[in-house]
């Protein structure tokens, strides 16, 4: 019999026989090792040859022979470096033969089996059979370990070397052969090993060794990517680890490898799935699972990775096994208690896992199915319970676990409710990541609800009424009285679980078309009314009844979270802005209330400059108001125009033009347009006039061309009889002359030039607009004229006069006139103040765009000037002119025509208002008639209107000329400071900015009077005022200066707009260069600290601009500036202030050691507790982040702190104290001084008495027995003296030792009394006695 083969731990140990102590135990070694890698190429391929003959023409189990053994062992421990021929003929002879040894050894046990015990044949054929199927697994696993470890260096080999060529793929594929030879070796684990081994388990080395080398291919990455291979590792370990019973020493190993790599995680999933579906045990799961769930919670907070990779897997696992891992969760559940995030997270992935597939199966008895409903219904509150962890990336992980058992339709109508207001209250969460989270949520609810395709309340209640009539009718009497109102409360549905059949039921009676109108929906829910459709028994129609409630409930609950979305709309998260256009998309195309609206809030966005923002926005208009027919997208884009305020218009406008560029609005959206501008759509009103026009005009901005062929219409309708109807319809009509190209512009002047300009001047001039209207429409029509006129002051010159012929002259005009320049009290008639108003704005807008015009010809000649240069550059000059050219250049004659043209701008500019020193012109004279009329304050408070009209007039004139402005800064500053009129501040306050922007250097003395504004008492100005200061200071117009804590202070302001205005400005400002808000910061501290503020606004300031400030230097040197502040001040509540900002900063190592440096600075301040507090929290959070050497400084700064504290409060105690007892010893001196006077005036008036013999006997004879017998003073308690001296001595004598000794008495108490501290209350008693007994003397 041969000899035994046991597996080695390496191949060499099978060459170390005479080193081996029980070699006697009939172990097969090599006794005849060759060394085949020096062997020639023609012996070594025949020697290999030879081994393969052999191994195929003997006995399967020839192997164990010692000679074809030995020349195996040689082949394959040389294998590496074998021919690639020599390679596949050794390998596929060691496959063959095992593959073929496999069935012959079942066939052999079963022969063994039948035979008798004692039958030695057999028992020897199946101990050689034992032998070669180890032999031949030993050899084929150390050639599928040899050959990796070659290719995996050839593999670093290739990365730095590419120049060596592949080995021919037809004779040695190893990847092909990789596989075979793993599968046969899982394979071969499937044969009844107990039999062959004799015992119930294999060979413990055989199966380490299988395992061990099965795990360590494992690790290799590329090797898992070849699925043949991958299948095969995990049929060895799913067999190992399940069949023979290897399950503990492969779970270790499955969860180092886990814990060590990322890439293993799913396919350790699958082994483990294999190794339960396989064998139908799932012990190497349940091993798993009770080893992650008693490992300490702890150890996952240190290994973030492993904790990440073992959730991974708990995760894929409850993919793979959700009923069993369901019946274990058990074990997991107490991690959700530990720290670790990400075992949370994966815990939650879990129990998503197992809601959606664990609980499908309802087979079985009623107790079991029970138990798995209460087990559903616990795991679903542990979800809810998630929303709300501590950690922002679990909460974001439960909502997303909600959105997928949404999408997989396992919530129930029961619960739909409970986690839609979950969802809702998660959208003001703190973390970007769970908003996101919890905006999917919503839209996946919506996407997948069981209510029906609309969700309208009033659709809702409407049916909802209805079949509450139709319950009541089929209740019951007895089981009516016994409800409140017939139907089943909400709470009735919380724990049980509605079949979404009837949720079902209640969709048929939705309209079936996302697109249904509101007109239809209304028909419907009208005709539901006459008849409601019967639904079936008693118990259908109460379930109906709850599923409309339930959807009802889901439709207010997403209604009320519009105004929440509004808020998301603008945060500076993107991913927040991009979510929720999504939802209020999907609300809308549910009808959801609230929804449109809402969308319409978006179309500021556009100007945003994320582009991912901007891309959402116009995805989301394209797809609400574009993607329709040609008719429907035009009646969108002009309800859009009709119902959009100022701003909107401005984000429209913008949009559009985009649009029309990028061919999204198409030339059938325009001429759709052009029909309701023509009213040729039945049913155009003129509003819908209006917005036709007011598109086109916004399209005419990227395209010009649009308005050119439609110039007539826009005459004949703009300015006819539907202006009459739609006011605003010629104001639109102006703007699209404006909008004209350059050529459309000429024609118009040349065919109907007469016509237009009379109906321009008849707008302005005339009063066939009501004023709330005229005032847009006359500033529309004045920039038309200036647009289109060929020579546009003329035309102005007539309107100025016309309506100033309006104003003045005719029947008392003239008296007009002059009461207003001299400043008399009158009293205006109503048209007198309307023609006024309007001739004021009319002088001053055609001030204003004369202006312009100026500007737009000197850039034109400046234009011309160029191109002609331009064109003389290419022609070819001759010598004669390139010299008259040098010499020009040599003399400045070239400049010097800029500068001529500069002169006659600037003087053409100055002829505006204030003319020439001899004369003025027509406007010029409105000029000083003006200024003496906004002075004229008692006629300005009379009429507002009036006061409206004159200083903003005021203010266009101050822009125009430098002079004119400083003249009248002072009355402009005090009319924007006094007004009564909000509008008449707001607009001046505007003004201020367009006049700090042209002449700067007279408004810088006037800054703090800018800043000031910013406390005026409207809303209105303060937001114009941070607005304007906000422009200027972010475009460097105006230097921030020491005024700045002003706009801090509206931080905190009560309006809610304007709060968020301050915070943008300071948000923008901390991004302009190095950060302004770090050298801003100790002003702004010091100069809040003395402003009457609360403590909580203070705080928010501080704490919001010190968050502004980022980097670590900034923060470092502030930890230095705030705390020199300490020193000089001795106010404590700008110790409490200054030490608060400290707590706000972001300490750094440097800054901490600052702080512990400046100890001596603000040690003063340290008595106080408040300010003690503010450094306990900075000491705990420098902790946090502090290395163990630091947090060595830290605790000891601690100790100081503390100690130091302590003893300035022991100091403070003792002062206190000492000041009270000086106090007390003062009083008291005084109080000794009094008695003794009143005593000295008090024995003089009784001597005299006494000389007189007029001292009656009053008192009982006991007292002065006693004071006479004693033989020295004796101290009493002030109690027990009080009833004692109520008794006087009848006798003279008795008197007068009675006084000498209480003199006697208050004389030594006083002197103890200075020298002890002690004795002041026995002296307080002894002066107390004389001065009663005093008092009984003069009595007597």
């Amino acid at each position: 019999m041969a000899p035994h083969f046991v597996f080695p731990p390496n191949l060499q140990a099978l060459e170390k026989a005479e080193e081996q102590e029980d070699y006697q135990d009939n172990r097969l070694f090599v006794q005849n090792a060759i060394e085949v890698s020096k062997l020639p190429p023609s012996e070594l391929e025949e020697f290999v040859k030879g081994v393969s003959f052999d191994l195929s023409d003997k006995e399967l189990y020839c192997i164990e022979e010692q000679d074809v053994f030995d020349r195996v062992y040689s082949s394959v421990r040389g294998f590496s470096s074998l021919t690639p021929s020599c390679k596949f003929i050794l390998a596929e002879s060691l496959r063959s033969n095992l593959s073929v040894l496999l069935p012959n050894v079942d066939s052999l046990v079963r022969v063994s089996q039948a035979q008798d015990d004692d039958n030695t044949p057999i028992l020897d054929r199946v101990t050689s059979y034992r032998n070669a199927f180890k032999i031949y697994s030993f050899f084929l696993l150390h050639i599928i370990l040899t050959e990796e470890s070659n290719t995996g260096s050839s593999n670093n080999a290739k990365v730095t070397t590419n120049t060596r060529k592949k080995q021919p793929v037809n004779s040695w594929n190893w990847e092909l052969q990789r596989g075979r030879m793993l599968n046969l070796i899982a394979n071969s684990l499937e044969i009844n090993l107990s039999l062959l081994f004799g015992s119930a388990d294999p060979d413990e080395n055989y199966l380490s060794f299988i395992v061990k080398n099965a795990f360590s291919m494992f690790e290799k990455a590329t090797l898992l990517k070849d699925s043949e291979t991958k299948d095969a590792l995990c049929h060895i370990i799913g067999a190992c680890a399940t069949k023979y019973h290897y399950t503990e020493q492969s779970s270790a190993s499955i969860m180092h490898l886990i814990h060590k790599y990322d890439f293993v995680v799913t396919h350790m999933a699958d082994t483990v799935a294999f190794a339960e579906k396989k064998y139908a045990n799932g012990t190497l799961a349940c091993s798993l699972i009770r080893e992650i769930g008693r490992t300490n919670p702890k150890s996952y907070v240190k290994d973030t990775a492993g904790a990440e990779n073992v959730g991974r897997f708990l995760v894929e696992l409850a993919d793979r096994l959700p009923k069993l891992v369901s019946t274990n969760i058990g074990l997991l559940i107490p991690h959700f208690g530990g720290e670790s995030y990400k075992i949370r997270n994966a815990l939650v992935g879990v129990l998503g896992k197992l809601v959606a597939k664990a609980f499908k199966d309802v087979e079985g008895e009623v107790s079991s199915k029970s138990i798995r409903l209460q087990t559903k219904q616990a795991m679903l509150e542990i979800l809810l319970e998630r929303c709300r962890d501590v950690s922002a990336y679990t909460r974001s992980r439960a909502l997303q676990v909600w959105a997928e058992l949404c999408e997989e339709h396992s919530v129930s109508i029961g619960l739909w409710n409970e986690v839609a207001a979950v969802a809702a209250g998660r959208l003001e969460d703190k973390s970007a990541i769970v908003r996101k989270s919890a905006l999917n949520l919503l839209i996946m609810m919506l996407q997948h609800n069981p209510f029906g395709p609309q969700l309208r309340i009033a659709s809702f209640h409407a049916t909802l009424e209805q079949y509450k009539k139709k319950l009541n009718e089929l209740e019951p009497v007895k089981s009516a009285e016994g409800m409140s109102d017939g139907v089943p409360s909400d709470n009735d549905l919380s724990n049980g679980e509605v079949d979404n059949g009837n949720a079902e039921e209640v969709t048929n009676y939705q309209p079936e078309n996302l697109n249904d109108s509101l007109a239809d929906t209304e028909q419907e829910i009208a005709s539901k009314d006459s008849s409601v459709p019967d639904v079936g028994n008693l118990e259908q129609t109460k379930a109906l009844v709850a599923s409309l409630e339930a959807g009802l409930k889901f439709s207010e609950c997403v209604s009320a979270t519009m105004p929440t979305l509004l808020q998301l709309m603008a945060s500076s998260s993107a991913t927040d802005v991009e979510n929720t256009i999504l939802l209020l998309m999907r609300s809308r195309q549910f009808q959801i209330d609230g929804a449109e609206a809402c969308l319409r809030k978006m179309l500021p966005l556009v100007f945003s400059q994320d582009k991912s923002i901007y891309e959402a926005v116009e995805n989301a208009f394209v797809t609400i108001y574009i993607r329709k027919s040609l008719v429907e997208t035009a009646k969108n884009l002009l309800n859009l125009a009709i119902d959009s305020n100022v701003g909107d218009q401005a984000a429209l406008e913008f949009i559009v033009g985009a649009l029309v560029s990028k061919g999204d609005i198409s030339s059938g959206v325009i001429s759709a347009l052009w029909d309701f501008f023509c009213f040729n759509v039945n049913g155009t009103t003129a509003e819908q006039c209006r917005g036709a026009l007011a598109i086109l005009c916004m399209a005419a901005k990227s395209s010009s061309a649009i308005l050119g062929s439609h110039i007539q219409d826009i005459i004949d309708i703009g300015f006819g009889r539907w202006a009459k109807v739609e006011p605003l319809l010629a104001r639109t009509a102006c703007i699209a002359i404006q909008r004209l190209s350059d050529e459309d512009k000429k024609k118009l002047v040349l065919s109907n030039g007469s016509r237009i300009f009379g109906i321009l001047e008849s707008l302005i001039t005339g009063f066939g607009l009501p004023d709330n209207i005229w005032y847009a429409a006359a500033d529309k029509a004045i920039d038309a004229v200036y647009m289109i006129h060929p020579t546009p002051e003329t035309l102005a010159a007539d309107l100025v006069k016309k309506s100033l012929s309006s104003v003045f002259y005719g029947s008392g005009g003239d008296v007009l006139h002059n009461d207003i320049v001299s400043g008399n009290s009158i009293a205006l008639s109503t048209v007198q103040v309307a023609k006024l108003s309007r001739y004021l704005f009319v002088t001053s807008h055609v001030a204003m765009n004369q202006l312009v015009y100026i500007e737009s010809c000197v850039r034109k000649i400046q234009k011309q000037k160029g191109n002609k240069e331009n064109v003389n550059s290419e022609v070819t000059e001759s010598a004669e002119t390139q010299k008259d050219n040098n010499i020009n250049a040599e003399l400045g004659l070239a400049a010097s025509e800029d500068a001529v043209l500069d002169t006659l701008a600037e003087r053409a500019e100055k002829e505006i208002v204030c003319g020439s020193s001899s004369e003025k012109n027509l406007i010029g004279e409105c000029a000083p008639f003006l200024s003496k009329l906004c002075r004229n304050f008692v006629l300005m408070q009379k009429y507002p209107v009036l006061q409206a009209s004159a200083m903003l007039a005021l203010c266009r004139f101050m822009i125009i000329d430098a002079k004119f402005c400083d003249e009248n800064l002072q009355l402009l500053f005090t009319v924007v400071e006094n007004a009564p009129s909000e509008i008449v501040r707001s607009n001046c306050t505007i003004a201020l900015g367009d006049l700090a922007v042209r002449f700067p250097n007279l408004l810088e003395p006037w800054t703090e009077n800018m800043y000031a504004r910013l406390k005026d008492p409207s809303v209105s100005v303060r937001k114009n005022a941070v607005l304007v200061l906000s422009h200027l200071i972010l475009n460097d117009m105006m230097k921030v200066k020491g005024y700045i804590n002003e706009m801090a202070i509206r931080v905190e302001d009560s309006d809610e707009r304007i709060s968020n205005l301050a915070k943008l400005f300071f948000h923008e400002l901390s991004k302009k260069g190095s950060n302004p808000i770090y050298n801003l910061l100790p002003d702004i501290l010091g100069k809040l600290s003395i402003q009457d503020l609360q403590k909580d606004s203070f705080n928010n300031i501080m704490q919001f601009l010190i968050g502004s400030i980022k980097k670590d230097k900034q923060m470092e040197s502030l930890v230095e500036k705030l705390c020199n502040r300490f020193s000089g001040v001795t106010d404590v509540l700008q110790w409490e202030n200054i030490s608060y900002c400290l707590s706000q900063l972001s300490f750094t190592e440097k800054g901490v050691k600052r702080l512990i440096e400046s100890f001596k600075i603000y040690e003063h301040a340290l008595s106080e507790d408040s300010v003690m507090d503010h450094f306990r929290n900075i000491i705990n959070k420098s902790k946090k982040f502090a290395k163990p050497e630091l947090k060595v400084c830290i605790e000891e700064f601690e100790e100081k702190l503390n100690k130091f504290h302590n003893e300035k409060k022991e100091q403070e105690a003792t002062a206190r104290n000492a000041e009270m007892h000086r106090q007390k010893v003062g009083n008291l001196e005084e109080f000794v001084t009094n008695a003794n006077n009143g005593e000295e005036s008090a024995e003089s008036e009784i001597a005299e008495g006494v000389s007189d013999g007029e001292v009656t006997d009053t008192s009982e004879g006991g007292e002065t027995e006693t004071l006479k017998d004693e033989p020295t003073p004796k101290l009493v308690e002030p109690q027990e003296s009080s009833g004692a001296l109520s008794e006087v001595t009848e006798q003279e004598e008795d008197t007068e030792i009675q006084s000498a000794r209480l003199e006697r008495k208050g004389v030594s108490r006083s002197r103890a009394k200075k020298s002890h501290v002690e004795e002041l209350t026995l002296a307080s008693s002894t002066a107390t006695q004389r001065v009663t007994r005093s008092r009984k003397k003069v009595e007597q």
